[in-house]
């Protein structure tokens, strides 16, 4: 009898399995917070413009991006392939890192906000609930980008 060293074969999840798997289960926080971004900071007074169109192009892109994959994972076209388990790491990896850069810079514009605008402002309170949850998001993606690369060295 032949003993197998072979380790088990990843497994990429299709339809409800999704919403039960890490790091598959961190879609919709990802889409709630990045959606929250994106509606809080489209609320604001954008000024200076460029710093926070970028955070805007980032909490687009990625709510866009995340949901047409996971609707993807959700149909299952992925095959259960490796390299689609490649994608999702690097995809997430790459979302993590804007998300991070968006967080830093909004960070920033707030704060330069804060010295030039009354405190109970409600463009100031809204900068700052955006500010919390681009942070929380890039956390998310963060999370979902170290579970990703677990899953991909399992293929």
């Amino acid at each position: 009898m032949m003993d197998s060293n072979t380790a088990k074969m990843g497994n990429l999840p299709r339809g409800i399995g999704i919403c039960t798997t890490i790091p598959d289960i961190l879609y919709l926080p990802e889409l709630v917070f990045g959606g929250l971004v994106w509606i809080l900071v489209a609320c604001t007074l954008i000024v200076p413009a460029n710093p926070q169109a970028w955070v805007m192009f980032v909490s687009l892109f990625c709510f866009c991006m995340t949901f047409i994959w996971m609707v993807m994972f959700f149909c299952g076209t992925h095959n259960n392939r490796g390299s689609w388990a490649t994608a999702d790491f690097a995809y997430h990896a790459i979302a993590a890192f804007f998300y991070l850069s968006a967080s830093v810079a909004l960070a920033k514009v707030t704060l330069e906000i804060k010295e030039t605008t009354p405190l109970n402002s409600q463009n100031y309170k809204l900068d700052i609930s955006a500010v919390v949850f681009s942070y929380i998001a890039t956390l998310l993606y963060f999370i979902h980008t170290i579970f990703s690369a677990i899953r991909w060295k399992s293929f």
